[in-house]
């Protein structure tokens, strides 16, 4: 992988992370709050999920 390809990856990472918080702030403040409520083993098993998520179109695209 190109370091271009992974500056490219990061910005459109934040690009997606801070859409939420601009148009919708109040949404994102209740879906936080409502994050900081789940036990570690919901928090480990949505992050298991991602990353699975993001190997699996890694996989696909590549």
């Amino acid at each position: 992988m190109s370091p271009e390809l992974f500056w490219l990856a990061l910005a459109l990472v934040l690009i997606f992370e801070g859409l939420l918080p601009l148009l919708a702030p109040r949404l994102w403040r209740r879906v936080f709050t409502d994050v900081m409520r789940l036990r570690d083993g919901q928090l480990r098993f949505f992050g298991l999920l991602s990353v699975g998520c993001g190997v699996l179109f890694w996989w696909l695209l590549s």
